[in-house]
């Protein structure tokens, strides 16, 4: 059975102090996650999951990843290089698989569309695993975490929980798992006479972060391993901090995050499934999170649908 590996926010805070801050990117499509020069990263293909792999894909010897870029620390760019989680993983699970994985820039919000139109095989871009997104997609799980709350530094608005944000404007990304809580909790606080909680749904995963820094909202809501990155990085780590409240101390929520396939693509799903198998059992898996400091995020088997498991 799944091993769950929770952290708290501030455990969070502490694994990301190691990360580099990198440049963001843009849009348009990204460079390939496989630097011709990259090093080797595993000990080769795995059989059991190459044979697995639709024929179209071993035909075709690549298989097309969508990613919001940036989103660190799962993707980022340093020039026109892509780094982070992410390329590291795409990497590794090519390798396993005798195929490229490429990873090219699609706005969160369409990814699953994008996904649907035959654009792309998978979908690679830091999305959590939920029951109403697993009636779409099948998820091969590559992390367990909560999310958190982003202030600025001094949190001047006193925020130390999610209904504190009652009566304040929040800002969070489109189509992200946090938006539907925060939904339902600006009802709440409507209904409870707290005040009116005012959502901005914006773009890119820095959107929110530009909001806070403004002044155009007291806090976002996070992915922790992403809050703990931009806490760790923006304005040499002075510009935010991170709410821990004392009912959530594993995170808010924690949910599994993963790469998305399409509910009816079993072979490639499969396929993912034993090549990530493969690279928890060599100990690249581990390595590879342990190089962007998530490895207390990590699971100890590969996991498909973990949403569903977790009932």
């Amino acid at each position: 059975m799944k091993k769950l590996i929770k952290i708290s926010a501030a455990a969070a805070f502490v694994a990301a102090l190691g990360l580099t801050a990198c440049s963001g990117g843009g849009s348009g499509d990204a460079a390939p996650a496989k630097d011709d020069a990259a090093a080797t990263l595993t000990s080769g293909v795995d059989k059991a999951a190459e044979a697995a792999l639709p024929q179209s894909i071993r035909d075709a010897g690549v298989i097309r990843a969508a990613a919001g870029i940036p989103y660190p620390p799962f993707i980022l760019l340093e020039g026109e290089k892509q780094v982070g989680l992410d390329p590291d993983l795409a990497q590794a699970l090519g390798e396993k698989l005798g195929v490229e994985i490429k990873l090219s820039h699609q706005a969160f919000e369409t990814v699953i569309p994008s996904l649907q139109a035959k654009k792309f095989d998978i979908i690679m871009s830091g999305m959590n695993d939920t029951i109403e997104r697993e009636g779409t997609l099948n998820f091969i799980e590559e992390i367990y975490a909560g999310f958190t709350i982003v202030v600025k530094q001094g949190n001047p608005e006193g925020i130390q929980s999610l209904n504190d944000l009652c009566g304040h404007p929040v800002a969070v990304q489109k189509a992200s798992a946090q938006l539907d809580l925060l939904t339902e909790l600006a009802a709440t606080c409507e209904a409870e006479g707290k005040g009116t909680l005012t959502i901005q749904q914006l773009p890119t995963a820095q959107d929110p972060q530009t909001a806070l820094k403004a002044g155009r909202v007291v806090a976002y809501p996070v992915d922790a391993p992403v809050a703990a990155y931009t806490v760790a990085t923006a304005g040499n780590g002075k510009d935010f901090e991170m709410v821990e409240d004392p009912e959530y101390p594993a995170g808010v929520n924690p949910v599994y995050t993963g790469i998305g396939t399409l509910k009816e693509n079993t072979e490639l799903t499969e396929a993912l499934r034993l090549a990530m198998q493969a690279l928890i059992d060599e100990g690249v898996y581990q390595d590879i999170l342990a190089k962007h400091n998530l490895g207390n995020f990590a699971t100890d088997e590969a996991i498909v649908n973990g949403a569903s498991l977790e009932g």
